[in-house]
């Protein structure tokens, strides 16, 4: 028993630090390419901070256990929205400044009820899965042309916010970058597996579901480069950053993530556990946390707490 909690803790931390450095490489050269701010939070940031979420809930999904690869991508997309925020909002209130953004959170809501739905069946298949890309490619495509359209507003060039966000010079190195970009991607696979093969031996050994396992302990392992990131934009008072990453993040895990899922496991059966209390969590979050941006267009602490309570409050609900 000691060697897969050990695993699950080695594997949790050498998944944050290797998907950190993926993320701060691909930020970067995004920087460096010049890229907008709404545009490297919500795709760069939100692509980079789920490949946690991709790598395992694949390669759960191709060891025979979708539903562990499906209670991540749920509790990720729980713990963004509630936890993440949040902790955010706890240190700093959070103003959703962009319309693009704005725009966004009601994109990020329709993915989130989209897949919510495909649920219900109790098994993804590979049509599924097709749909659920075919909204990400809907979603990114919309993002992109209001951030892209001139004279948008939050459409501006990123290079000097982005640098002073990661603590980089003026001077940034591409093959540098690239090279850490790329270690950390190969990190990130290997610290996965370790923490796929180590949370189902500790699920059977404690006689606990992988479900269960799925939406608590991994989600919010995988949810830790999002955490890291948004309290890092808080604390610089960056929202459009921290929006945008949490909200690509859940666009990519209920689309792209989801989606691989669905073909790396298709058919096999998802537990009333995660297709029920955790879908109705993730939904009703995923609703709350949009209402908040874009009626009242900023996440105060009373909001935050709200949040939080709902996410703690509900984890015994989890283990049913």
């Amino acid at each position: 028993m000691l060697l897969p909690i050990l695993g699950v803790v080695l594997g949790l931390a050498l998944l944050t630090l290797a998907a950190d450095q993926f993320v701060v490489g691909a930020t970067r050269i995004a920087a460096r390419l010049r890229v907008s701010t709404v545009v490297i939070g919500a795709v760069v940031i939100g692509f980079g901070t789920s490949a946690p979420e991709l790598v395992v809930s694949v390669l759960a999904g191709l060891q025979g256990s979708l539903d562990l690869a499906v209670g991540n991508i749920v509790g990720s997309n729980v713990a963004n929205l509630s936890l993440v925020l949040g902790v955010a909002a706890l240190i700093s209130p959070v103003t959703v400044s962009s319309p693009v953004l704005r725009r966004e959170a009601p994109l990020s809501l329709g993915l989130v009820l989209l897949f919510g739905l495909l649920l219900q069946t109790g098994t993804l298949t590979l049509l599924d899965g097709a749909l659920l890309f075919t909204g990400l490619v809907a979603a990114l495509s919309i993002t992109l042309f209001s951030a892209r359209r001139p004279g948008a507003p939050g459409a501006p060039v990123a290079v000097d916010s982005v640098q002073e966000f990661l603590g980089t010079g003026a001077r940034l190195s591409l093959p540098r970058e690239s090279t850490r970009t790329l270690l950390g991607l190969l990190g990130t696979l290997g610290a996965a597996q370790l923490l796929v093969v180590s949370a189902t031996t500790v699920a059977r050994e404690l006689g606990l579901s992988e479900a269960f396992i799925g939406l608590t302990v991994v989600a919010i392992g995988t949810s830790l480069p999002e955490l890291a990131t948004a309290v890092q934009a808080a604390r610089r008072d960056e929202t459009d950053l921290l929006i945008g990453n949490l909200l690509g993040s859940n666009v990519f895990n209920s689309g792209a993530v989801a989606a691989a899922a669905a073909v790396a496991g298709a058919g096999q059966p998802i537990s009333g556990t995660v297709s029920g209390v955790g879908t109705v969590l993730m939904v009703g979050v995923a609703t709350l946390a949009t209402l908040f941006m874009v009626s009242r267009r900023t996440v105060h602490r009373i909001e935050a707490l709200l949040l939080l309570a709902i996410y703690v409050a509900t984890l015994p609900l989890l283990a049913g």
